[in-house]
Order: C-alpha cells, then sequence, then structure tokens
C-alpha cells in the first residue's frame, strides 16, 4: 500500500496544479471507500486551494472554506489530467476540478480509500493520536529512547505503530532495520540509546531517500506523472527472501511479526538474547 514516501510523491506531483486555483467542481462516482465520502465536498465549488500538505499518510487539501483529507488507502494513486479527453476508467471513483481545466482523479482498485472534509484537519479524529514525523526536529533518539522504556513488543511492531511515530511502513521499516543492524524480533525496551541514535538516522535516510526516488512500485503505486517510484530497485532485504545479502551474501530470511511479511538478514541482525 501506499507509504509516507507514496503520499509525499503525490504532495509534490499534484502541488504545483492545485495550489492557488479554485476549484469548479468536485466529481463523486463513488461515494463508498472506505468511509463515507464527505457530501460537504459538493459545497467546495468556487473554493480557493490555499496549500497541499501531508501528515502521515493522509493526503490534505486545504481551502478557504476548509480542509479535505485524502487517504490512498491499499491501492489507491492521483493522476493530474490537463483535459476531459481521458475516458473515465471504472475505478476512477473522484475526480477535483479547477477553474482553469485541470483535474485531480483519484483511482482506487479496492475502494479503501478515503475522501473527507473537516474544518481544520487538525481537529479531525483520523489525525488525533497520530506520533511524531519522522522527518521532523521532533523524531530524536532521545524521543525513541523514551518512547521505547518499558515496551515488550518487537522493534519492528513499535516503529510502525502510528502513535510512536507515523509512517514507517511494512517496507520502509524492514529496510531500516536492516540498515542499523537491529534484529526486527527484539524487544522494544532491550534497545539500547546507541540503537536508537542509529535507528532515528535511519529511518530518516530510507524515508528521504525513498521520497526523492518517487517512493517505491511493488504492485499499485504510481506517481501523479505516471511514472513509477524507483526505490524498489534499491531494497536491501524486502521482498528478497532466499537471495543473498548484500552486506555479508547469508541468504535473507523472512517470518510474519505482527501479521506482516518481516524480511531480515539473520547474521547482520543477528538477535542476541
Amino acid at each position: 500500500m501506499p507509504e509516507l514516501p507514496e503520499v509525499e510523491t503525490s504532495v509534490r506531483g499534484v502541488s504545483p496544479y492545485l495550489v492557488g486555483e479554485k476549484i469548479k467542481q468536485i466529481i463523486v462516482r463513488q461515494p463508498k471507500l472506505r468511509w463515507a465520502v464527505s457530501p460537504e465536498l459538493s459545497q467546495l465549488q468556487g473554493a480557493e486551494i490555499l496549500a497541499v500538505e501531508r501528515r502521515a499518510k493522509y493526503l490534505i487539501i486545504r481551502t478557504n472554506q476548509g480542509d479535505i483529507l485524502v487517504h490512498l488507502g491499499m491501492s489507491g494513486s492521483l493522476s493530474i489530467l490537463q483535459d476531459h479527453s481521458h475516458p473515465v476508467g471504472k475505478h476512477d471513483h473522484v475526480d477535483l476540478e479547477t477553474a482553469s481545466g485541470t483535474i485531480l482523479r483519484y483511482n482506487d482498485p479496492r475502494k479503501f480509500g478515503a475522501w473527507i472534509w473537516a474544518e481544520k484537519a487538525e481537529q479531525s479524529p483520523l489525525l488525533a493520536k497520530l506520533g511524531v514525523e519522522p522527518l521532523s526536529d521532533a523524531f530524536t533518539s532521545g524521543y525513541l529512547w523514551q518512547k521505547s522504556r518499558n515496551k515488550t513488543v518487537a522493534v519492528k511492531n513499535f516503529i510502525m505503530n502510528n502513535e510512536v511515530v507515523v509512517g514507517v511502513g511494512n517496507i520502509y521499516a524492514c529496510e531500516s532495520l536492516f540498515m542499523a543492524g537491529i534484529h526486527p524480533d527484539l524487544a522494544t525496551q532491550n534497545l539500547t540509546q546507541k540503537q536508537c541514535e542509529r535507528l532515528v538516522t535511519v529511518i530518516k535516510q530510507v524515508l528521504t531517500k525513498a521520497i526523492l526516488q518517487g517512493g517505491t512500485t511493488l504492485k499499485d503505486f504510481i506517481q501523479p506523472n505516471g511514472k513509477p517510484g524507483y526505490f524498489a530497485q534499491v531494497l536491501q532485504v524486502y521482498g528478497r527472501k532466499g537471495e543473498p545479502c548484500n552486506d555479508c551474501g547469508t541468504p535473507i530470511e523472512a517470518k510474519i511479526i505482527g501479521q506482516r511479511n518481516t524480511y531480515y538478514c539473520p547474521k547482520c541482525q543477528r538477535l542476541l538474547r
């Protein structure tokens, strides 16, 4: 599913086409997504788009008449169309059309995304319990160390907990733990301060690199310009079960942790008990 880098890529891709524009209309073809599409969207004709931002995995379209929270769900994507010559596809559920004719089209085969209106995005219950942004100054080794105390959960589940830090999805958690040399099954309370420092550093590095490369295309994600994300080409462990580790040559292993496939090198990420 689209994770933080994919959403950030989408924000950067669509923002230049939307900011400063006025909404002509929002066409909703499928109102039943993960949650019902907010009926307030039909009242945004003439609203000016002030900014396009991201919070966790939510894309926020800010207008002078309230905010639109967009979630890409499991397989959603956004595209920018400059005219009406593109035929509407089976899974093209929402169009936001601006006064200049630009169309932001939302496609979602699994219908697990969302288009929600809120007077202020920050007041939405969807954002209320979210933790710090991983690329912000608030995400420090001291913060992670403090949050990790007395937690017996596996460290992979811990860094994927959106109440601790947002947007570190399955792919990027596997990659970050490999780069930090930490076994994904390590009990969180056993993290050392040095490991917390290393983990914060590599999470920031991995996410930044993925954003610069347009995210990760495995099955569904494409950028708003129609191009795939290229981070998949440099994955170190994710999806590489049985292949040799790029650092030591040991076959990559996989196991289920927190109901998610988890990939790691048993030598580089040795679990010390």
